[in-house]
């Protein structure tokens, strides 16, 4: 009775992501003090619209997105060289791209180009120099450049993303694991002399994080209210509409970075766990699409992927936490706002084309 294009669609994924996006609006609404708008209502039509191309990215052969891979991300490598050169600023940043009718930031596609051209360079490297010099250096120059022009920006969030994207790739993809442990040792040997380098706002975040009771009216104000609102919630929270950190102001940024906590302080531990819980189920999903798929490709970026996604849930449930310094990372369907809400919708819409490319394949040898 359901036309087949309807019944091959991902419903199981869709219905999981609409959870979570429409809990995210419910938390929204409260966070404006049960206003509709400005946030909840802008926050629905986002998620439908990039739902709808997520669904549109689904139909593209995965030959197509593998030989885009490596002009996406040159295309969008010369817009961050175009931010250093004609950018606007904001705050101190220097991110986005004056376009008239919107404000680019091209730093967050990269989260997801660096992930299609490493796995492309992987793909096309010959197996027996997988554990070679030639499997190094061209995948790092491939994250270098990026995320040095991002780290200038100064955006250590998103470079820190565009990082632990393509190195994710590189382990995926068999190289050594000496490799990765050198350089995590090296990494840490050098702190000091990078701490140097860092920003003075940058260097404030991290020494904040050390020790957030410090300044807890200055620098360390959002994370010592990001506590207490998460802390107050208990196991089930004080209700819908009954926060009092994020609708006396005393929670900053409780609409974008820190809407888990606002989420946290109304629904308790209980609404904390079931949020993880549906995340873990996204990420499940985008797993078993990399181990079932036999292209190379398809089954490192469906994998560099889904770690990209995870990295956003991560980071910003560690940072609201007081787990790590803040850093700016939203939360996905949950953090008011289109730029992060259209790369993670684009990285669903390539998985869902890899599981479709999967299925048909499956179908013609069958």
């Amino acid at each position: 009775m359901i036309p087949a294009p309807i019944a091959a669609l991902p419903w199981r994924v869709m219905l999981l992501l609409t959870a979570i996006a429409l809990f995210g609006v419910v938390v929204l609404y409260s966070a404006a003090g049960g206003n509709i708008t400005p946030w909840a209502v802008n926050q629905a039509v986002r998620f439908c619209i990039f739902m709808g191309l997520a669904l549109a990215i689904s139909r593209v052969p995965l030959s197509t997105i593998s030989n885009f891979a490596f002009p996406l991300y040159g295309a969008i490598l010369i817009a961050l060289v175009l931010v250093e050169l004609i950018g606007g600023v904001a705050g101190g940043s220097q991110r986005w791209i004056n376009l008239g009718f919107m404000q680019l930031q091209p730093s967050e596609f990269m989260k997801l180009a660096i992930v299609l051209a490493v796995a492309q360079f992987y793909a096309r490297l010959p197996v027996g120099e997988v554990r070679t010099w030639n499997a190094i250096w061209p995948a790092l120059t491939l994250i270098g450049l990026p995320w040095a022009l991002v780290l200038v920006q100064p955006d250590l969030g998103t470079a820190t993303m565009i990082l632990a994207g393509g190195v994710t790739v590189m382990f995926l993809a068999g190289l050594p694991l000496r490799l990765f442990v050198g350089t995590a040792l090296a990494g840490a040997a050098i702190i000091p002399i990078a701490f140097s380098f860092l920003h003075d706002y940058q260097q404030k975040r991290v020494l904040i994080f050390m020790d957030p009771e410090s300044d807890p009216l200055g620098a360390g104000y959002h994370i010592s209210q990001s506590k207490i609102a998460i802390g107050s919630g208990g196991v089930f929270g004080k209700g819908f509409l009954n926060g009092t950190q994020s609708h006396l102001d005393y929670l900053p940024e409780g609409h974008t970075d820190f809407v888990f906590a606002t989420m946290a302080e109304e629904w308790g531990l209980v609404g904390g766990v079931l949020l993880i819980v549906a995340f873990l189920f996204v990420f499940r999903w985008g797993i078993r699409v990399s181990l079932r798929t036999e292209d190379k490709f398809a089954r490192l970026t469906a994998a560099g992927l889904t770690t990209t996604i995870f990295f956003y849930v991560a980071i910003n449930l560690m940072m609201v936490m007081g787990l790590a310094p803040v850093v700016g990372i939203p939360l996905p369907f949950m953090s008011y706002g289109g730029s992060s809400m259209l790369t993670v919708m684009l990285c669903i819409g390539l998985i869902m084309s890899i599981d479709r490319s999967r299925r048909q394949s499956r179908r013609d040898w069958g």
